[in-house]
């Protein structure tokens, strides 16, 4: 017998106790706790959607945060409506957006939708979850339809959206074609009966919207659930592959576990708590140790373990773990280093390195890190910018204390 044609066994508020951890927003406020009510009154799970654009191949820790909510769902009985977005990726979300998306072609969102859900199973149980793809109702809409759609919001409100509000007042272009797409995601919501929705604290504005869509085709409005949006590796901005501050769910154990180390010291707990399995009591361990002055290195090793343990096991965690240290605590060059092949022909070594490392920002960057020692090249300190590395040949390039790169010249 399926899961879902069961009784939901766990009481209301130990689902809660447990769902609300890590939250950022719930809205209504009791809008989640009246779902598990008519859950349990019903005794049917609850639909929990997610909806995801593939915009690119990779999913990282920032996606992450989202679904493994969606996995406490899961465990709780409760199934997942992943929604794939090969139809709206083609106007792709505008949230927390500075500019238009670039748009996709559609030979691109079906290459990178391939990988989503391959990766997303990674952390959701995949008996458990329904994938469904929007165009298999978006594209049935006609302009009638859409018509409708639009009737349900003002044009007012659309430009109250902190996105738009931001675009609209620093004099950036905002195309009509990005105002259906939170209609679109909102019927996504209708045509899938969703009870609760989940996103990230930018989508919000989607997220409400939604229920606003669902009334007006009488239905019972979703619960809404905003996740913290998760800063990158710079510690500012929105982890994102397009910025290069990301942590991917298909890096290699030692890159990922290297990654975790590089992270700001600020940003342990913070990982701590929404990338890891920690519950509340080993976070305010961390926290207390961090005040009692444990050094945050050593705090930062159990992190990087604990979040590549997920991705990769126990054992090629404990292996990338001791290969850190024996690599920067020893200054040893880490064991099977992947080769990186360039096709390049007769560049200097300032203009190598920011291929190798995405943190070097400019040629003029490059230069000062050179000529200040901070390259060296097979083991002998680099001292002339304007080397030019030989084709044919393999490298092993260190450049500051903690990146290791192998290099051949094709």
């Amino acid at each position: 017998m399926s899961i879902f044609s069961k009784e939901i066994k766990t009481p209301i508020e130990e689902q809660l106790k447990v769902l609300k951890r890590g939250v950022f927003e719930i809205l209504p406020e009791n809008s989640l706790r009246e779902k598990l009510e008519i859950s349990e009154k019903e005794k049917r799970p609850l639909r929990i959607k997610l909806g995801v654009d593939p915009t690119s191949k990779d999913l990282h820790l920032g996606h992450a945060v989202v679904l493994r909510k969606l996995k406490q769902f899961q465990d709780l009985g409760h199934k997942v409506v992943l929604i794939i977005g090969d139809f709206t990726a083609l106007i792709g979300d505008p949230s927390g957006r500075s500019k238009t998306r670039p748009a996709l072609l559609e030979k691109e969102i079906k290459e990178n939708a391939k990988t989503y859900y391959d990766q997303a199973k990674k952390i959701l149980d995949s008996s458990k979850t329904e994938v469904r793809y929007n165009s298999e109702w978006l594209k049935k809409i006609d302009l009638k339809e859409m018509l409708k759609l639009m009737s349900t919001v003002t044009a007012a409100q659309m430009l109250e959206r902190e996105d738009f509000k931001n675009r609209f007042k620093s004099g950036n272009e905002i195309y009509l074609h990005e105002f259906l797409y939170p209609f679109m995601q909102g019927y996504d919501s209708v045509a899938i009966k969703a009870d609760v929705e989940m996103g990230g604290s930018d989508q919000k504005f989607n997220l409400l919207i939604g229920r606003d869509i669902q009334q007006f085709y009488g239905q019972k409005p979703q619960a809404t659930l905003t996740m913290p949006i998760l800063e990158g590796l710079d510690g500012e901005m929105k982890m994102s592959k397009s910025l290069g501050n990301y942590i991917g769910l298909t890096d290699k154990p030692e890159m990922m576990f290297g990654k975790i180390m590089s992270l700001s010291d600020n940003l342990l707990l913070r990982y701590g708590e929404l990338c890891t399995d920690c519950d509340s009591v080993e976070i305010k361990k961390m926290e207390n140790d961090l005040k009692k002055g444990v050094n945050p290195r050593d705090l930062k090793l159990r992190l990087a373990y604990e979040i590549t343990k997920i991705y990769h096991g126990e054992e090629k965690a404990k292996f990338a773990q001791n290969n850190f240290i024996k690599t920067f605590s020893q200054k040893e060059a880490p064991e099977d280093l992947e080769t990186i092949i360039l096709e390049i022909k007769n560049q200097p070594l300032f203009k190598v390195l920011p291929l190798l490392d995405k943190s070097i920002k400019s040629n003029s960057a490059s230069q000062n890190l050179i000529m200040a020692g901070g390259v060296d090249i097979d083991d002998k300190k680099a001292k002339d910018p304007f080397l030019v590395l030989e084709k044919g040949k393999e490298y092993v390039i260190k450049i500051g204390k903690k990146i290791f790169v192998k290099v051949k010249i094709k």
